[in-house]
């Protein structure tokens, strides 16, 4: 039963999370905000909403341990599984971008959310509104650095948003939200009850069972992107995510509801994996072929991840 309430929960965040994109972009329109600034910061944050109410009512639920594993969790399936099987189907290009900002700004976040963690053992509001501002810093850098030369962001936007009728976003907003309430309800509830009944701890089902089902979008879209060969797979999207669970999901979680870091193994095993598939990427991006990750490159970090997913559930 407890499967059935994950699936279920999944379902509806993806469909919850598909109506807000949808919403907030024809909304964004509406108040004239350019392509450009909807596709790096709206899509961005609407994208991020089901990671969002995942951990917020994981926080909420009193279960710190799904809030922080399913952010974790995410970013580890985000490069392992994700960025492993899209490179195996079509080798990923590395943009310049990928190692002036977007990796710095991803492995940053990942350090300084390990020492927070670290020193108190919760992230706290002062720690989550400084995770967020430094989000609201790196966009506004990206942003300005992009105007006229980034078109990938621009791509993310469908023109035929910009007829929605009021009615219409209204619906599509009530609809989503409604669909990401109870998805995330659902989704922690059957994470509990899954644990309870395999007699493992919510962490390993967070980092593990909820991380690949929040990822599964992305995983989707980059997977179908990579069968058409189409060239806006990007790196930069998946690390984008991976800054956004950080920043956004996290900051604004605990600056709700501080997150109390329960089980240890989140600091002492989880994170570091979390660490260690980020900073791989740039000895993958030097080796030959330099700045592209191909099939073999593709097989060694799905290999990883799938080693991570097994010890996580031999060493609880």
């Amino acid at each position: 039963m407890s499967l059935i309430w994950i699936v279920l929960g999944l379902i509806l965040l993806v469909v919850g999370g598909e109506f807000l994109v949808r919403s907030s972009v024809s909304l964004s329109f509406k108040f004239n905000i350019s392509k450009l600034v909807i596709g790096m910061t709206v899509v961005s944050f609407a994208t991020s909403a089901p990671e969002l109410l995942v951990s917020l009512q994981a926080a909420l639920d009193g279960s710190p341990d799904i809030a922080l594993g399913n952010v974790i969790g995410s970013n580890i399936a985000n490069i392992g599984l994700v960025l492993g099987i899209t490179a195996i189907i079509a080798p990923l290009a590395i943009s310049s971008d990928f190692y002036k900002l977007n990796w710095p700004m991803m492995m940053l976040l990942s350090i300084v959310l390990y020492f927070f963690l670290r020193s108190g053992g919760v992230l706290n509001f002062t720690e989550g509104l400084i995770l967020f501002v430094s989000l609201i810093i790196f966009l506004v850098v990206l942003i300005k650095k992009s105007k006229g030369e980034n078109e990938e962001a621009i791509d993310e936007v469908d023109d035929a948003l910009q007829q929605t009728s009021n009615f219409k976003i209204v619906v599509w907003l009530l609809i989503g939200g409604a669909a990401l309430y109870f998805g995330s309800s659902w989704l922690v509830f059957g994470a509990k009850e899954m644990a309870l009944s395999y007699g493992v701890s919510e962490r390993v089902i967070s980092v593990t069972m909820v991380a690949i089902g929040t990822s599964v979008p992305e995983l989707a879209a980059s997977v179908i992107a990579a069968i058409k060969q189409e060239k806006a797979i990007s790196l930069g999207n998946l690390i984008g995510s991976n800054i956004f669970n950080i920043s956004s999901v996290l900051g604004l979680t605990a600056m709700i509801q501080p997150i109390n870091l329960v089980n240890p193994k989140l600091l002492t095993n989880d994170i570091f994996w979390m660490i260690g598939f980020s900073a791989i990427l740039i000895p993958f991006m030097l080796l030959p072929k330099k700045f592209e990750i191909g099939r073999l490159k593709g097989f060694i970090i799905l290999g990883a991840y799938i080693f991570f997913v097994y010890s996580a559930f031999s060493a609880d």
